[in-house]
């Protein structure tokens, strides 16, 4: 199979299928999705196979890097002590994040014996669940939640329970794997005492090889765009570049090369602390997510009017009058140069080195050249200048 291409790099997908996909598209080219043309990286664990499916339906090429793995939960011995605390010595509040957290919370009590016992518990306190999911899991347990918030924002919770007055009160927070950052500060600082509830823990990869296949591609600028949906997953990307003493080269690229789109405000806050810019939907949902590259990632692409077709260059593809024409990583590198300096003569030599592993052999431009207008299918969008180089045969500005 062939490999995604970017400024002139190829990617070196996982043969798993999750972890590849052909610049060709499997599709024709006149029915090419909005992310033709872009290759995104993936980074979750859990609905991994949900977002790829998303992102390959709308076009996009797919490198699958895991950054985590999650702990099961029968096995976890810091929840099973936090149920038996709140079994014990009922709380006044629980806050209920996740809905798979919340389910698997009941159905681990149920595994040690305590699940009754909790859902007793529960049905004590004032139960707060963020959004309409987790509603529904706190519902399919047979209870009924005090209040969620309209907008499904942890920010609103905390806002209800300050309002209110949590100064003497204990607070259980099931957490996302995670402390919530500020929030628990925040309640503490308030006079809550606050019982964390690790319901699921995420760890590093057990196997690393996937993960750091997409952060090379991320170094070289091979994927045009990072789907982050956890914090955790985020920190852990960051985590691994820094072992592999990559760290600030990473940053500097999700800073101006590599889009970083995340589900929502909590999982951006490990690349914000590192000045990453980061773009989120309005609703924090997968297929929003995947809506916000659909628009993202075309505004990016630089569009010309050449030979009087109209060109549109993506990251391992180019749209040539609305047509997907993949493009091999040479070719991708050449008219990445001639697209910065549109309409300009472009030298030889300058294009040399901008070719991966070309040496100094100045005929691997030519073949390179070659090869690139028979992928565009259009051979005058490229004009020889001769003794002096290549250049994009723009169109006069009217």
């Amino acid at each position: 199979m062939r490999g995604a291409y970017r400024n002139g790099q190829e990617i070196r997908v996982n043969p798993d299928r999750h972890a590849s996909a052909s610049p060709s598209m499997t599709m024709d080219q006149h029915e090419h999705g909005p992310l033709a043309g872009f290759t995104v990286g993936v980074t979750a664990a859990r609905r991994a196979d949900e977002l790829i499916a998303l992102l390959r339906r709308r076009g996009a090429a797919v490198v699958h890097g895991p950054a985590l793995r999650i702990v099961p939960l029968a096995d976890d011995t810091e929840l099973l002590a936090a149920t038996k605390e709140i079994i014990e010595d009922t709380p006044d509040v629980v806050v209920a994040t996740t809905a798979i957290g919340f389910r698997g919370w009941v159905e681990a009590a149920e595994g040690w014996g305590y699940g009754s016992g909790l859902l007793d518990a529960l049905r004590k306190v004032e139960l707060l669940a963020r959004g309409p999911k987790v509603k529904g899991a706190v519902r399919a347990a047979g209870l009924t939640e005090t209040w969620s918030p309209g907008s499904e924002s942890m920010a609103e919770v905390l806002d209800r329970l300050l309002a209110e007055g949590v100064d003497g009160r204990r607070v259980a927070l099931q957490l996302h794997g995670e402390p919530l950052p500020g929030f628990v500060e925040a309640l503490t600082a308030a006079g809550a005492t606050v019982v964390p509830v690790p319901v699921y823990r995420w760890m590093p990869p057990e196997d690393l090889g996937p993960l750091d296949r997409l952060l090379d591609a991320v170094l070289s600028g091979a994927v045009d765009a990072v789907a982050f949906t956890s914090a955790p997953a985020a920190a852990s990307l960051l985590a691994r570049a820094a072992e592999r003493g990559v760290r600030d080269r990473a940053v500097e690229a999700l800073r101006h090369e590599v889009l970083a789109v995340c589900v929502g405000p909590v999982t951006a806050l490990p690349l914000q602390a590192e000045n990453v810019p980061t773009h989120q939907p309005e609703r924090f949902r997968l297929g929003p997510l995947v809506q916000l590259l659909c628009t993202e990632l075309p505004a990016r692409s630089r569009t010309l009017p050449v030979a009087g077709h109209r060109v549109e260059i993506r990251g391992h593809a180019v749209l040539v009058d609305g047509e997907l024409r993949p493009v091999p990583p040479a070719g991708m590198a050449l008219l990445g140069l001639l697209a910065r300096r549109p309409g300009w003569v472009v030298s030889r030599a300058d294009l040399l080195r901008a070719l991966p592993g070309a040496g100094r052999d100045e005929h691997a431009v030519e073949t390179a050249m070659a090869r690139l207008r028979a992928a565009l299918g259009a051979p005058k969008l490229i004009q020889t200048v001769v003794k002096r180089g290549y250049r994009l045969s723009l169109d006069p500005t009217p």
